[in-house]
């Protein structure tokens, strides 16, 4: 099962965690995964000027927008090609 962790450290905060996560959740109840991937939040990942920072098991992600993670998530969590 894979874990997908987002920084919700004040510098991710502030660039838009709270709405990854908000978006990573709505997508997991979409496609009907929220029991297939574990989603979660930690505390400062020592990344701080590299973006919204991420992980998805032990690969560190950085994105520069909410739209750019959930881009990245279609791709590597749902196996889906971003829509649109």
């Amino acid at each position: 099962m894979p874990t997908v962790v987002v920084c919700v450290g004040s510098s991710c905060h502030i660039k838009g965690a709270r709405d990854v996560i908000g978006r990573f959740n709505e997508l997991l109840r979409e496609h009907g995964l929220q029991n297939e991937v574990v989603l979660k939040g930690s505390f400062c990942m020592e990344r701080c000027g590299e973006g919204i920072n991420w992980q998805i098991d032990d690969e560190p992600l950085s994105s520069s927008s909410v739209e750019e993670a959930v881009r990245v998530f279609r791709t590597r969590v749902l196996g889906c090609a971003e829509q649109g």
